[in-house]
């Protein structure tokens, strides 16, 4: 029988990618579904100061929300010629929360004049599980790479079509879903988590 996890987004995007990650590991083991079938649950405020407080603040929340085990990721970009931003702020980077194509045209803007050699940067991204017990666990994985001087690509969603990851000449907004999965930093964050997922809901029973 399919155990039943929470991804604690409303992001579509991040869904099926978690969706797509999780079937490559354990097929047919588990049912992710998203916060929209709890019509319920609010939005949790991300008040964290960093990825893994606000990871960690969605997952406990709709764990404790719906009963149910829970994932969650925080996940943004940390560009070195920002200091890091837009970091943890990276959804709502232009002001609105999810509205990828303002936040990339302000990146860009930010970048205007910055030669390619100081346009390095990284994604990183947080994953959390937590259990209606309590029990939470919490792994990271980065994805670096630099950022391009104008978008490229169709696949992936928020600033993938002007991030070059290292060592190859196309955006992730050229990669295939797989070819993503492989290097990305929610790919890596979730391989590294996806067997405690797998080992608490089997003790579920």
């Amino acid at each position: 029988m399919q155990q039943r996890l929470v991804l604690a987004t409303r992001n579509k995007g991040k869904l099926v990618e978690f969706r797509r990650i999780l079937d490559s590991l354990a097929p047919g083991e588990i049912n992710l579904v998203g916060v929209d079938e709890f019509p319920d649950l609010v939005d949790v405020e991300e008040t964290g100061s960093t990825f893994e407080e606000n990871a960690l603040l969605k997952a406990r929340y709709t764990a404790n929300a719906t009963g149910l085990p829970a994932i969650s990721d925080d996940s943004g970009l940390c560009v070195d010629f920002l200091n890091g931003d837009p970091g943890i702020y990276s959804a709502r980077w232009a002001g609105t929360h999810g509205d990828d194509q303002a936040n990339l045209e302000k990146l860009l803007s930010e970048l205007k004049d910055v030669s390619d050699d100081k346009r390095t940067a990284h994604f990183t991204c947080v994953a959390a599980l937590a259990m209606p017990d309590g029990r939470t666990h919490v792994e990271e994985g980065l994805f670096h790479g630099q950022i391009l001087h104008a978008p490229v690509g169709q696949e992936g969603f928020g600033y993938d079509p002007i991030f070059q990851p290292l060592g190859m000449s196309i955006s992730s907004a050229q990669m295939s879903p797989q070819e993503k999965d492989a290097v990305s930093h929610r790919g890596k964050a979730l391989r590294l988590i996806a067997p405690h997922v797998i080992q608490m809901l089997r003790s579920l029973g």
